[in-house]
């Protein structure tokens, strides 16, 4: 009991944290907009999430052994620091107008399943490998749009970050996904589970229709800029 305490603890602090990070940053960057104040932030989570993933993990010979055991402490708390943070972003998307319903299912979708397993204290090793392969792609999908704000809309640099972002996240949602999704369906893991690991997988799928539809029109666009003199210069 003291020990679930001390995950919620956590998770109420992190929140404030990462809200307080957010503040900092509204800050500095004060003549920004929101959105670019809050993709800063992602971007800071998401390389703790991949650092704290990678340190939590017990043997890289198997990185999502063992199945469906107890979640170890580092485990839990590595979940519960990006639950706060899911949290956290929820938030902010609900103030952003750029508010998106996809974007909030999939907020959801993952707090309720990173909650679970918190809630269980099991398949820790699951969630772990799941957050890395979904954190992996996180920064390289916020420097798009940082690039874009700070004037870098439409060149070889942004069009990189582009590339590179739907790269990373096909190799890791569309190859990693299915495989963890697969292990974690065949394992003794709880219902709840299970239908969560189903529903992140689905949520991958949806977003990887949407990048692919992203980066053919990028190409296309490219493609008509350089053959139109003066537009590149």
């Amino acid at each position: 009991m003291g020990e679930e305490y001390d995950i919620v603890n956590l998770i109420v602090l992190g929140v404030i944290s990462w809200t307080t990070v957010f503040l900092l940053v509204r800050k500095i960057f004060s003549d920004r907009s929101f959105g670019l104040c809050n993709r800063i932030v992602s971007t800071i989570h998401g390389i703790l999430a991949v650092i704290l993933a990678s340190l939590s993990v017990e043997d890289w010979s198997c990185p999502v052994c063992p199945l469906a055991s107890a979640s170890t402490p580092k485990q839990r708390q590595v979940l519960a620091v990006t639950v706060a943070y899911l949290i956290y972003d929820l938030i902010c998307c609900l103030f952003d107008v750029k508010f998106t319903l996809d974007n909030t299912v999939h907020h959801l979708v993952s707090i309720v399943g990173l909650a679970a397993g918190l809630a269980f204290q099991l398949c820790g090793s699951e969630q772990v490998a799941a957050l890395f392969i979904t954190e992996i792609s996180s920064p390289f999908l916020h420097a798009r749009e940082l690039l874009k704000e700070f004037g870098y809309r439409d060149t070889d640099l942004n069009l990189a970050a582009d590339v590179l972002f739907a790269v990373i996240f096909s190799v890791a949602r569309m190859v990693g996904g299915p495989y963890i999704t697969f292990v974690t369906l065949t394992a003794n893991n709880p219902l709840l589970i299970k239908a969560m690991a189903v529903g992140l997988q689905l949520v991958s799928v949806f977003w990887f229709y949407k990048i692919v539809k992203m980066v053919k029109y990028k190409l296309t666009k490219r493609r008509k800029l350089v053959g139109m003199p003066g537009k590149l210069d």
